[in-house]
C-alpha cells in the first residue's frame, strides 16, 4: 500500500550532473527519514544519502561535496541532487524510506524500483 516512485536518472558524461526525485504514496503516517542507495553491477548495496525528518544529513565519503540530499515540501519526496559525476558513480539508484503505516502505525522501509544513472563520456 506504500510505494516510493524514482525518476531522473539517465547518461550523463563525466562532470555533468542529474537530479533524482522520490515520491512517496499510499498510507503513510509520517516519514522519519528518506535516503538514496546505488548498486553496482557485482557490487553491494551501499547508502549514498540520507536525510532525517528533522533535517539531518548523511553522506557516503565518495560523494561528500559533490552530492546534495534533500526533503520536499511536502515531505514525501527526496531528492539528490548530484553534480561533477564521476564514471564510479554509475549505478542503480534506489530510494528508500523508513515511514509509519497511516493505517495500523506500524513502522515500515520501503524501496523502490531503482534508476539507472550512467556516467560516461
Amino acid at each position: 500500500q506504500v510505494q516510493l516512485v524514482e525518476s531522473g536518472g539517465g547518461l550523463v558524461q563525466p562532470g555533468g550532473s542529474l537530479r533524482l526525485s522520490c515520491a512517496a504514496s499510499g498510507s503513510i503516517f509520517s516519514i522519519n527519514a528518506m535516503g538514496w542507495y546505488r548498486q553496482a553491477p557485482g557490487k553491494q548495496r551501499e547508502l549514498v544519502a540520507d536525510i532525517t525528518s528533522v533535517g539531518s544529513t548523511n553522506y557516503v565519503d565518495s560523494v561528500k561535496g559533490r552530492f546534495t540530499i534533500s526533503r520536499g515540501n511536502a515531505k514525501n519526496t527526496v531528492y539528490l541532487q548530484m553534480n561533477s559525476l564521476k564514471p564510479e558513480d554509475t549505478a542503480v539508484y534506489y530510494c528508500n524510506a523508513h515511514l509509519i503505516n497511516s493505517g495500523n502505525y506500524r513502522y515500515l522501509e520501503v524501496w523502490g524500483q531503482g534508476t539507472l544513472v550512467t556516467v560516461s563520456s
